[in-house]
Protein backbone atom coordinates (compact mmCIF):
# COMPACT_ATOMS: atom_id res chain seq x y z
CA UNK A 1 0.00 0.00 0.00
CA UNK A 2 1.14 3.36 -0.71
CA UNK A 3 1.64 5.89 1.61
CA UNK A 4 2.25 9.80 0.87
CA UNK A 5 3.88 10.23 5.19
CA UNK A 6 7.24 11.71 4.61
CA UNK A 7 8.18 11.90 8.72
CA UNK A 8 11.69 10.72 9.09
CA UNK A 9 11.63 8.14 12.29
CA UNK A 10 15.18 8.15 12.40
CA UNK A 11 15.20 12.64 13.08
CA UNK A 12 12.81 14.42 15.23
CA UNK A 13 11.12 17.71 13.91
CA UNK A 14 12.27 21.10 14.97
CA UNK A 15 11.44 24.30 15.07
CA UNK A 16 13.86 27.46 14.08
CA UNK A 17 13.21 30.07 17.10
CA UNK A 18 15.88 32.34 16.56
CA UNK A 19 17.18 34.44 13.73
CA UNK A 20 16.49 33.88 10.10
CA UNK A 21 17.03 30.90 7.84
CA UNK A 22 19.04 31.62 4.62
CA UNK A 23 18.72 28.89 1.73
CA UNK A 24 21.50 29.45 -0.77
CA UNK A 25 21.01 27.87 -3.57
CA UNK A 26 23.33 28.82 -6.39
CA UNK A 27 22.77 32.50 -6.99
CA UNK A 28 25.76 35.01 -6.67
CA UNK A 29 27.25 36.22 -3.77
CA UNK A 30 26.47 39.68 -4.44
CA UNK A 31 22.62 38.72 -4.83
CA UNK A 32 23.11 37.23 -1.03
CA UNK A 33 24.93 40.49 0.54
CA UNK A 34 21.97 42.96 -0.93
CA UNK A 35 19.44 40.64 0.91
CA UNK A 36 20.99 41.48 4.13
CA UNK A 37 21.55 45.07 3.70
CA UNK A 38 18.79 46.23 5.58
CA UNK A 39 20.72 44.70 8.86
CA UNK A 40 24.23 45.44 9.16
CA UNK A 41 24.62 43.32 12.21
CA UNK A 42 23.60 39.85 10.48
CA UNK A 43 26.12 37.22 10.36
CA UNK A 44 25.94 34.38 7.86
CA UNK A 45 26.76 30.80 8.94
CA UNK A 46 28.10 28.32 6.39
CA UNK A 47 29.21 24.97 6.27
CA UNK A 48 31.81 24.07 4.23
CA UNK A 49 31.64 20.26 3.33
CA UNK A 50 32.58 17.69 4.55
CA UNK A 51 31.96 16.76 1.16
CA UNK A 52 33.66 19.59 -0.58
CA UNK A 53 36.51 18.89 -2.63
CA UNK A 54 38.91 21.61 -0.81
CA UNK A 55 38.41 20.32 2.61
CA UNK A 56 41.01 17.05 2.34
CA UNK A 57 38.71 14.73 3.02
CA UNK A 58 35.70 14.64 4.91
CA UNK A 59 36.39 17.69 7.13
CA UNK A 60 33.44 20.06 7.62
CA UNK A 61 34.13 23.68 8.30
CA UNK A 62 31.63 26.06 9.85
CA UNK A 63 32.54 29.71 8.95
CA UNK A 64 30.68 33.01 10.36
CA UNK A 65 31.05 35.49 8.10
CA UNK A 66 30.26 38.82 7.42
CA UNK A 67 29.80 39.25 3.50
CA UNK A 68 32.98 37.98 2.13
CA UNK A 69 35.54 38.02 5.52
CA UNK A 70 35.74 35.25 7.88
CA UNK A 71 34.56 36.32 11.42
CA UNK A 72 34.61 32.67 12.97
CA UNK A 73 35.78 29.33 12.12
CA UNK A 74 35.01 25.87 13.82
CA UNK A 75 35.96 22.60 12.68
CA UNK A 76 33.30 19.99 12.68
CA UNK A 77 35.34 15.87 12.28
CA UNK A 78 34.20 12.25 13.10
CA UNK A 79 32.84 11.98 9.62
CA UNK A 80 35.64 9.26 8.54
CA UNK A 81 35.66 7.60 11.96
CA UNK A 82 37.08 4.03 12.45
CA UNK A 83 37.64 2.95 15.89
CA UNK A 84 41.13 1.92 14.54
CA UNK A 85 42.54 2.06 18.25
CA UNK A 86 39.49 0.55 19.82
CA UNK A 87 39.69 -2.78 17.75
CA UNK A 88 43.31 -3.07 17.82
CA UNK A 89 42.93 -4.32 21.53
CA UNK A 90 40.79 -7.44 19.99
CA UNK A 91 43.92 -8.21 17.78
CA UNK A 92 47.69 -9.87 18.14
CA UNK A 93 50.04 -7.37 18.18
CA UNK A 94 51.27 -8.16 14.60
CA UNK A 95 47.45 -8.27 13.48
CA UNK A 96 47.46 -4.18 14.76
CA UNK A 97 49.62 -3.17 12.15
CA UNK A 98 47.44 -3.93 9.66
CA UNK A 99 44.95 -1.64 11.90
CA UNK A 100 47.22 1.26 12.22
CA UNK A 101 48.39 1.67 8.55
CA UNK A 102 44.97 2.85 7.55
CA UNK A 103 45.00 5.52 9.83
CA UNK A 104 47.12 8.26 8.24
CA UNK A 105 46.91 6.78 4.54
CA UNK A 106 49.07 8.56 3.05
CA UNK A 107 51.83 7.60 5.14
CA UNK A 108 51.05 4.02 6.06
CA UNK A 109 54.69 3.64 6.75
CA UNK A 110 55.32 6.05 9.66
CA UNK A 111 52.15 5.01 11.35
CA UNK A 112 53.60 1.26 11.02
CA UNK A 113 56.68 2.30 12.06
CA UNK A 114 55.68 4.09 15.15
CA UNK A 115 53.59 1.34 16.30
CA UNK A 116 56.47 -1.37 15.69
CA UNK A 117 58.81 1.15 17.51
CA UNK A 118 56.84 0.88 20.87
CA UNK A 119 55.95 -2.69 20.92
CA UNK A 120 59.92 -3.33 20.24
CA UNK A 121 60.62 -1.12 23.01
CA UNK A 122 58.05 -3.17 25.17
CA UNK A 123 59.32 -6.44 24.09
CA UNK A 124 63.11 -4.87 25.27
CA UNK A 125 64.47 -5.87 21.76
CA UNK A 126 65.69 -2.83 20.46
CA UNK A 127 68.97 -3.14 20.61
CA UNK A 128 68.37 -6.37 18.69
CA UNK A 129 66.61 -5.22 15.37
CA UNK A 130 68.81 -6.11 12.28
CA UNK A 131 70.60 -2.90 10.94
CA UNK A 132 69.21 -4.29 7.09
CA UNK A 133 65.90 -3.98 8.66
CA UNK A 134 66.30 -0.71 10.17
CA UNK A 135 67.34 0.78 7.06
CA UNK A 136 64.77 -0.32 4.86
CA UNK A 137 62.54 1.46 7.19
CA UNK A 138 64.59 4.85 7.11
CA UNK A 139 64.01 4.18 2.91
CA UNK A 140 60.43 3.44 3.22
CA UNK A 141 59.31 6.26 5.42
CA UNK A 142 61.22 8.84 3.17
CA UNK A 143 60.39 7.54 0.28
CA UNK A 144 56.78 7.89 1.74
CA UNK A 145 57.63 11.45 2.85
CA UNK A 146 58.23 12.68 -0.55
CA UNK A 147 55.23 11.04 -1.90
CA UNK A 148 53.27 12.66 1.22
CA UNK A 149 54.57 16.16 0.48
CA UNK A 150 54.18 15.53 -3.50
CA UNK A 151 49.91 14.72 -2.47
CA UNK A 152 50.11 18.19 0.08
CA UNK A 153 51.78 20.29 -3.26
CA UNK A 154 49.44 19.12 -5.60
CA UNK A 155 45.94 18.88 -3.95
CA UNK A 156 46.86 22.57 -2.52
CA UNK A 157 47.81 23.51 -5.84
CA UNK A 158 44.64 22.06 -7.37
CA UNK A 159 42.20 24.50 -4.96
CA UNK A 160 43.70 27.46 -5.75
CA UNK A 161 43.54 26.89 -9.58
CA UNK A 162 47.06 25.89 -10.30
CA UNK A 163 46.01 22.81 -12.06
CA UNK A 164 49.36 22.09 -13.40
CA UNK A 165 51.12 21.93 -9.98
CA UNK A 166 48.32 19.30 -9.06
CA UNK A 167 48.74 16.69 -12.82
CA UNK A 168 52.86 16.36 -12.08
CA UNK A 169 52.67 16.13 -7.93
CA UNK A 170 50.49 12.78 -8.99
CA UNK A 171 52.96 12.39 -11.71
CA UNK A 172 55.44 11.61 -9.30
CA UNK A 173 53.76 10.29 -6.80
CA UNK A 174 53.05 6.94 -8.70
CA UNK A 175 56.55 6.85 -9.13
CA UNK A 176 57.23 6.78 -5.52
CA UNK A 177 54.05 4.25 -5.72
CA UNK A 178 56.05 1.86 -7.92
CA UNK A 179 58.45 1.79 -5.94
CA UNK A 180 56.44 1.23 -2.51
CA UNK A 181 54.65 -1.92 -4.15
CA UNK A 182 58.03 -3.18 -5.87
CA UNK A 183 59.74 -3.24 -1.99
CA UNK A 184 56.42 -4.07 0.02
CA UNK A 185 53.74 -5.68 -2.65
CA UNK A 186 50.96 -2.87 -2.62
CA UNK A 187 50.96 0.76 -3.10
CA UNK A 188 48.97 1.68 -0.19
CA UNK A 189 48.68 0.17 3.56
CA UNK A 190 51.03 -1.75 3.12
CA UNK A 191 51.58 -3.41 6.77
CA UNK A 192 55.48 -4.33 5.88
CA UNK A 193 57.03 -2.94 8.96
CA UNK A 194 56.40 -5.86 11.53
CA UNK A 195 57.50 -5.87 15.24
CA UNK A 196 61.27 -7.09 15.20
CA UNK A 197 61.60 -5.99 11.23
CA UNK A 198 60.19 -5.74 7.87
CA UNK A 199 57.91 -8.49 6.83
CA UNK A 200 60.24 -9.56 3.70
CA UNK A 201 63.82 -8.53 2.04
CA UNK A 202 64.61 -6.22 -1.19
CA UNK A 203 63.24 -7.95 -4.11
CA UNK A 204 65.75 -8.80 -7.05
CA UNK A 205 66.83 -5.35 -9.04
CA UNK A 206 64.98 -2.77 -5.92
CA UNK A 207 68.51 -0.96 -5.50
CA UNK A 208 68.45 -0.64 -9.17
CA UNK A 209 64.78 0.87 -9.13
CA UNK A 210 65.51 3.26 -6.75
CA UNK A 211 68.54 4.47 -8.04
CA UNK A 212 66.74 5.24 -11.02
CA UNK A 213 64.01 6.61 -9.15
CA UNK A 214 66.51 9.45 -7.06
CA UNK A 215 67.83 10.44 -11.00
CA UNK A 216 64.87 10.94 -12.37
CA UNK A 217 63.44 12.97 -9.21
CA UNK A 218 66.28 15.61 -9.47
CA UNK A 219 65.21 16.55 -12.60
CA UNK A 220 61.71 16.48 -11.84
CA UNK A 221 61.59 18.80 -8.58
CA UNK A 222 62.82 21.70 -10.25
CA UNK A 223 59.89 21.75 -12.15
CA UNK A 224 57.94 22.98 -9.06
CA UNK A 225 60.24 25.53 -8.18
CA UNK A 226 60.37 26.91 -11.87
CA UNK A 227 56.51 26.71 -12.00
CA UNK A 228 55.34 28.18 -8.35
CA UNK A 229 58.33 29.78 -5.96
CA UNK A 230 58.61 32.96 -7.67
CA UNK A 231 55.14 33.07 -9.45
CA UNK A 232 53.13 36.05 -8.80
CA UNK A 233 49.87 34.96 -8.69
CA UNK A 234 50.95 31.88 -6.87
CA UNK A 235 52.71 33.69 -4.63
CA UNK A 236 49.85 36.21 -3.92
CA UNK A 237 47.09 33.36 -2.78
CA UNK A 238 50.31 31.89 -0.27
CA UNK A 239 52.03 34.96 0.79
CA UNK A 240 51.10 36.18 4.20
CA UNK A 241 48.04 33.45 4.63
CA UNK A 242 47.33 31.37 6.94
CA UNK A 243 49.68 33.50 9.56
CA UNK A 244 50.73 31.81 12.70
CA UNK A 245 53.95 32.06 14.53
CA UNK A 246 55.88 29.90 16.82
CA UNK A 247 54.52 31.43 20.48
CA UNK A 248 50.82 30.41 18.85
CA UNK A 249 52.32 26.97 17.45
CA UNK A 250 53.63 26.13 20.61
CA UNK A 251 50.60 27.05 22.69
CA UNK A 252 48.53 24.30 20.91
CA UNK A 253 51.06 21.99 20.23
CA UNK A 254 52.32 22.40 16.36
CA UNK A 255 54.85 20.38 14.94
CA UNK A 256 55.91 19.47 11.12
CA UNK A 257 56.24 21.77 8.41
CA UNK A 258 54.00 24.60 9.82
CA UNK A 259 56.10 24.87 13.33
CA UNK A 260 59.56 24.63 11.02
CA UNK A 261 57.84 27.93 9.08
CA UNK A 262 58.33 29.54 12.05
CA UNK A 263 62.19 29.56 11.78
CA UNK A 264 62.23 26.84 14.82
CA UNK A 265 64.58 23.57 13.29
CA UNK A 266 62.34 20.96 15.14
CA UNK A 267 62.75 18.05 13.73
CA UNK A 268 62.35 14.74 15.60
CA UNK A 269 64.97 12.65 13.15
CA UNK A 270 67.47 15.43 14.74
CA UNK A 271 65.90 16.22 17.97
CA UNK A 272 65.12 12.86 19.47
CA UNK A 273 66.51 10.38 16.68
CA UNK A 274 65.56 6.69 16.19
CA UNK A 275 66.44 4.18 13.70
CA UNK A 276 69.85 5.37 13.48
CA UNK A 277 69.07 9.17 11.64
CA UNK A 278 71.62 10.51 13.44
CA UNK A 279 73.68 8.60 11.30
CA UNK A 280 72.85 10.20 8.29
CA UNK A 281 73.71 13.28 6.66
CA UNK A 282 71.01 15.91 5.99
CA UNK A 283 69.37 19.12 7.05
CA UNK A 284 66.45 20.21 8.81
CA UNK A 285 64.46 22.60 6.29
CA UNK A 286 63.02 25.98 8.13
CA UNK A 287 61.46 29.03 6.43
CA UNK A 288 60.79 32.49 8.57
CA UNK A 289 57.79 33.57 7.48
CA UNK A 290 55.18 31.40 9.39
CA UNK A 291 52.82 31.35 6.48
CA UNK A 292 51.17 28.88 4.04
CA UNK A 293 54.00 30.63 1.51
CA UNK A 294 56.77 29.01 3.77
CA UNK A 295 55.16 25.86 4.47
CA UNK A 296 55.35 24.98 0.53
CA UNK A 297 58.95 25.87 0.72
CA UNK A 298 59.57 23.79 3.07
CA UNK A 299 57.55 20.77 2.15
CA UNK A 300 59.79 21.22 -1.52
CA UNK A 301 62.85 21.62 0.22
CA UNK A 302 62.66 18.57 2.69
CA UNK A 303 61.53 16.10 -0.44
CA UNK A 304 65.64 17.24 -1.71
CA UNK A 305 66.63 16.26 1.38
CA UNK A 306 64.34 12.91 1.46
CA UNK A 307 66.69 12.37 -1.59
CA UNK A 308 69.65 12.19 0.06
CA UNK A 309 68.93 9.94 2.69
CA UNK A 310 67.58 7.64 0.13
CA UNK A 311 70.58 7.37 -1.44
CA UNK A 312 72.61 7.28 2.06
CA UNK A 313 70.00 4.06 3.09
CA UNK A 314 70.70 2.35 -0.61
CA UNK A 315 74.32 2.68 -0.32
CA UNK A 316 73.86 0.79 3.33
CA UNK A 317 71.76 -1.89 1.46
CA UNK A 318 73.79 -2.84 -0.83
CA UNK A 319 76.40 -3.78 1.64
CA UNK A 320 74.14 -5.35 3.56
CA UNK A 321 73.33 -8.23 0.99
CA UNK A 322 71.72 -11.50 2.30
CA UNK A 323 71.75 -9.82 6.03
CA UNK A 324 68.41 -10.64 7.86
CA UNK A 325 65.38 -8.26 8.08
CA UNK A 326 63.51 -9.46 11.39
CA UNK A 327 64.98 -10.41 14.84
CA UNK A 328 66.88 -13.66 15.29
CA UNK A 329 64.15 -14.93 18.33
CA UNK A 330 61.65 -17.44 17.02
CA UNK A 331 59.49 -16.51 19.68
CA UNK A 332 58.40 -12.95 18.10
CA UNK A 333 59.82 -13.55 14.40
CA UNK A 334 57.08 -14.35 12.37
CA UNK A 335 56.86 -14.02 9.37
CA UNK A 336 60.96 -13.98 8.84
CA UNK A 337 61.16 -17.49 7.19
CA UNK A 338 58.20 -16.44 4.22
CA UNK A 339 59.62 -15.41 1.16
CA UNK A 340 57.75 -14.52 -2.44
CA UNK A 341 57.55 -17.55 -4.25
CA UNK A 342 57.55 -18.66 -7.81
CA UNK A 343 54.56 -17.17 -8.82
CA UNK A 344 55.62 -14.05 -7.34
CA UNK A 345 53.21 -13.83 -4.38
CA UNK A 346 53.11 -17.14 -2.45
CA UNK A 347 55.15 -18.18 0.65
CA UNK A 348 58.56 -19.52 0.85
CA UNK A 349 57.65 -23.59 -0.08
CA UNK A 350 60.98 -24.86 2.12
CA UNK A 351 59.54 -23.25 5.15
CA UNK A 352 55.76 -24.39 4.70
CA UNK A 353 57.14 -28.34 4.42
CA UNK A 354 59.06 -28.02 7.29
CA UNK A 355 56.28 -26.83 9.45
CA UNK A 356 53.57 -28.98 7.39
CA UNK A 357 55.98 -32.11 6.92
CA UNK A 358 59.02 -32.07 9.31
CA UNK A 359 58.37 -31.52 12.38
CA UNK A 360 55.57 -31.32 14.67
CA UNK A 361 57.29 -29.08 17.21
CA UNK A 362 57.57 -26.34 14.17
CA UNK A 363 54.02 -27.27 13.49
CA UNK A 364 52.93 -26.56 17.07
CA UNK A 365 54.72 -23.25 17.51
CA UNK A 366 54.22 -21.83 14.27
CA UNK A 367 50.29 -22.74 14.98
CA UNK A 368 50.38 -21.02 18.69
CA UNK A 369 52.40 -17.88 16.97
CA UNK A 370 50.47 -17.24 13.79
CA UNK A 371 46.51 -17.49 16.20
CA UNK A 372 47.47 -16.53 19.00
CA UNK A 373 50.82 -14.59 18.78
CA UNK A 374 53.60 -13.76 20.97
CA UNK A 375 53.45 -12.33 24.94
CA UNK A 376 54.25 -8.50 25.50
CA UNK A 377 55.45 -7.34 29.26
CA UNK A 378 53.52 -5.29 31.25
CA UNK A 379 54.25 -1.94 30.96
CA UNK A 380 53.47 1.49 28.54
CA UNK A 381 55.61 2.91 26.07
CA UNK A 382 55.75 6.03 23.40
CA UNK A 383 57.98 6.26 20.56
CA UNK A 384 57.11 9.18 18.12
CA UNK A 385 58.51 9.83 14.92
CA UNK A 386 58.86 12.66 12.40
CA UNK A 387 55.82 12.07 10.27
CA UNK A 388 55.23 14.46 6.82
CA UNK A 389 53.01 16.56 8.75
CA UNK A 390 54.65 16.16 12.00
CA UNK A 391 55.37 14.40 15.13
CA UNK A 392 53.30 11.23 15.19
CA UNK A 393 53.51 8.80 17.85
CA UNK A 394 51.60 5.63 19.75
CA UNK A 395 51.18 5.19 23.47
CA UNK A 396 51.06 1.29 23.95
CA UNK A 397 49.77 -0.03 27.25
CA UNK A 398 50.42 -3.91 27.66
CA UNK A 399 49.00 -6.07 30.51
CA UNK A 400 51.07 -8.86 29.56
CA UNK A 401 48.86 -10.66 27.48
CA UNK A 402 49.10 -11.45 23.43
CA UNK A 403 47.02 -8.09 22.89
CA UNK A 404 47.27 -4.43 23.27
CA UNK A 405 45.51 -3.53 26.48
CA UNK A 406 45.58 0.19 24.70
CA UNK A 407 46.83 1.81 21.73
CA UNK A 408 46.67 4.94 20.97
CA UNK A 409 47.72 7.51 18.92
CA UNK A 410 48.81 10.98 18.66
CA UNK A 411 48.38 11.92 15.16
CA UNK A 412 49.39 15.80 13.95
CA UNK A 413 46.37 16.12 11.53
CA UNK A 414 44.60 16.25 14.66
CA UNK A 415 46.72 18.24 16.56
CA UNK A 416 47.64 20.81 13.90
CA UNK A 417 43.64 21.15 12.76
CA UNK A 418 43.28 23.06 15.84
CA UNK A 419 44.97 26.22 13.80
CA UNK A 420 42.37 25.98 11.38
CA UNK A 421 40.39 29.20 13.61
CA UNK A 422 43.80 31.38 14.25
CA UNK A 423 44.51 30.91 10.39
CA UNK A 424 41.20 31.43 8.98
CA UNK A 425 39.61 33.75 11.00
CA UNK A 426 39.71 37.68 9.34
CA UNK A 427 40.59 36.68 6.22
CA UNK A 428 38.53 36.05 3.13
CA UNK A 429 36.76 33.01 2.51
CA UNK A 430 39.10 32.26 -0.36
CA UNK A 431 42.16 32.39 2.52
CA UNK A 432 40.42 29.38 4.33
CA UNK A 433 41.07 26.89 1.69
CA UNK A 434 44.83 27.88 1.31
CA UNK A 435 45.05 28.24 5.56
CA UNK A 436 43.71 24.50 5.36
CA UNK A 437 46.10 22.92 2.67
CA UNK A 438 48.97 24.80 4.33
CA UNK A 439 48.50 22.34 7.38
CA UNK A 440 47.51 19.23 5.08
CA UNK A 441 45.16 17.22 7.18
CA UNK A 442 44.89 14.07 6.70
CA UNK A 443 41.42 13.25 7.92
CA UNK A 444 42.08 8.95 8.65
CA UNK A 445 44.54 9.99 11.00
CA UNK A 446 42.41 12.68 12.65
CA UNK A 447 39.39 10.58 13.09
CA UNK A 448 40.98 7.50 13.53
Amino acid sequence: MATTDTHDVYAGSSETTEGRVFTVSGQDWDQIAEGLAEDDAERVVVNMGPQHPSTHGVLRLILELDGESVTEARCGIGYLHTGIEKNMEFRSWVQGVTYCTRMDYLSNMFNEATYCLGVERLLDIEDQIPEKATVMRVLLMELQRIGSHLVAIATGGMEIGALTVMTVGFRERELVLDVLELITGLRMNNGFIRPGGVAQDLPPGALDEIGAFVALMKKRLPEYAALCNANPIFKARLDGIGHLDLEGCVALGLTGPVLRSTGYPWDLRKTQPYCGYETYDFDVQTWDTADSYGRFRIRLAEMWESLKIIEQAAERLAGLEGEPVMVADKKIAWPSQLSIGSDGMGNSLDHIRHIMGESMEALIHHFKLVTEGFRVPAGQAYVPVESPRGELGAHLVSDGGTRPFRAHFRDPSFTNLQATSVMSEGGMVSDVIVAIASIDPVMGGVDR
